[in-house]
């Protein structure tokens, strides 16, 4: 095991007022989440220039003269990928340039410091796809993502030449990201575009939110079906802002049918057997990186959203 990471130090004028989170990130020069954990892990201590015990919260503010210590755990080694098996992982198209996968929830795109479960580079690992392009070792090859939650249709790139024309095809918003949504109530009106600008969210570490101060975001929508306490919902994504469907229902307060984490009515959940969010990513179509042409994909529902769907359509909601 690597030796412990041991900090000592006293805030600086020029640190006064940071958080406690930023000011460690800063000073040891490790990844917000890193520092958080050796924040939640009790691993931080705190102490006021007058020998006063200090709380540690990542949000606790420092103060010129406050000594700060750390004995921290080591970041794990994110470059060290390992093949895992993943029930309910699928290859839906392969060939030498791309690997086109359905994602079920509860899988990562890629190994990360606050991550501990499976991942779609574990799972094309453990399949035998070879990913060979630049970037950082524990993401190679991919060029989008989906959250841990959300299922559906992911594009992983396997050489240097389809990750660069894959990368800017996402960048520059060519790439047709279709989304299912089930959301809470009846959205008004029944077809439109929200656009909002999305950043962090001021008083949680994981949330994002509509912020004046946030990236563009642009997602467009429209009614499949209304179901009465909820409706399915067509998303067309302009933008791919982190939580972007997610907080863009949020926040016209018609949430993600079982998204607890943004305002979903845990009843509602409950009772259409929901674990995490009706999200969906439904279908993905791109010019391909070598040919040059059009080709799409579409993933059916998994079985947990389908029994949502199907609990709503025969009125035993």
């Amino acid at each position: 095991m690597s030796e412990r990471i041991i900090i000592e130090h006293t805030v600086e004028t020029t640190q006064g007022a940071m958080r406690l989170d930023a000011l460690l990130a800063e000073i040891s020069g490790h990844a917000r989440t890193t520092v958080s954990g050796w924040i939640k892990n009790g691993e931080v201590t705190a102490v006021a220039a007058n020998g006063r015990p200090l709380k540690t919260k990542a949000s606790s503010k420092v103060s010129e003269g406050d000594k700060v210590s750390v004995d921290g755990t080591p970041p794990r080694d994110l470059t060290q990928i390992e093949a895992e098996q993943v029930d309910g992982f699928s290859i839906v198209y392969e060939d030498d340039d791309i690997v086109v996968v359905d994602k079920p929830t509860g899988v990562a795109a890629h190994p990360s410091m606050g991550w501990h479960g499976p991942t779609v580079v574990g799972a094309l690992k453990h399949a035998g796809v070879e990913i060979a392009t630049s970037g950082a070792a524990e993401r190679k090859g991919i060029v989008h993502r989906l959250d841990v939650g959300t299922s559906g249709l992911m594009v992983v790139t396997k050489n240097e030449k389809a990750y660069t024309v894959m990368k800017n095809a996402f960048k520059d918003r060519t790439v047709t990201k279709v989304y299912h949504t089930l959301i809470q109530g009846l959205p008004d009106p029944v077809k439109g575009t929200i656009d909002a600008p999305i950043g962090r969210h001021p008083g949680s570490e994981w949330k994002f939110a509509v912020n004046e101060d946030g990236k563009p975001a642009v997602t467009h929508y429209e009614l499949i079906e209304a179901f009465g306490p909820a409706s399915l919902v067509e998303v067309h994504l302009e933008t791919g802002r982190t939580h972007q469907i997610r907080v863009h229902f949020s926040a016209l307060r018609h949430p993600c049918a079982g998204d607890l984490t943004y305002g979903a009515d845990p009843m509602i959940s409950a009772n259409l057997g929901l674990t995490r969010q009706w999200l969906h990513a439904h279908k993905l179509g791109f010019d391909h990186p070598s040919t040059g042409d059009y080709v799409e994909f579409e993933s059916p529902y998994p079985a947990d959203l389908q029994f949502a769907l199907d609990s709503l359509a025969d009125g035993n909601f």
